[in-house]
């Protein structure tokens, strides 16, 4: 049953782009929106979602909002992996709840990875907002120095 049903308006993505729920933006454009989880998994975990698709998971989602959601992902990456250095990068992405998808709005994770350090929960404790906010800020500022491809360079930063 949760990889069909209805869309609803209410899920905390939606109160996120409708600004009813405060979020520590990275970036958006008029397509997607970047943003830092507030429930990491690892310092730096960001999500990414789509401004327009009314998608539940990957199922749903239009081909063309998947294709400019992947390039806002790639986009992300880069800038963490400029801002934080980890030794690696986890992309993820769950559709229905056995999944382990707990918002039904189409969602992709950049998760940032250091060797030794063990991942945390999905949806555990709520971090710091300082430090979701100073892991933005380097974000953003790694976005800004860095060249983008020209289909996702007129993506501006959030207003911080």
């Amino acid at each position: 049953m949760s990889l069909d049903g209805s869309y609803d308006d209410a899920n905390v993505f939606a109160k996120i782009i409708r600004g009813e729920i405060p979020s520590v933006r990275i970036f958006e454009d008029d397509q997607v929106l970047a943003f830092m989880d507030a429930f990491p998994q690892s310092r730096g975990h960001c999500l990414v979602i789509s401004k327009v698709s009314r998608a539940r998971n990957l199922l749903d989602v239009e081909p063309e909002v998947l294709a400019g959601m992947a390039l806002a992902v790639q986009r992300l990456a880069r800038a963490v992996r400029t801002a934080l250095s980890p030794d690696g990068i986890v992309v993820t992405q769950f559709n229905g709840a056995p999944a382990g998808q707990t918002v039904f709005h189409l969602h992709i994770h950049v998760i940032p990875r250091w060797d030794g350090q063990a991942l945390g929960r999905h949806g555990g404790g709520m971090a710091d907002m300082e430090d979701l906010k100073a892991c933005a800020e380097a974000i953003r500022n790694a976005l800004d120095c860095s060249a983008s491809s020209a289909s996702v360079a007129t993506t501006r930063p959030a207003q911080r």
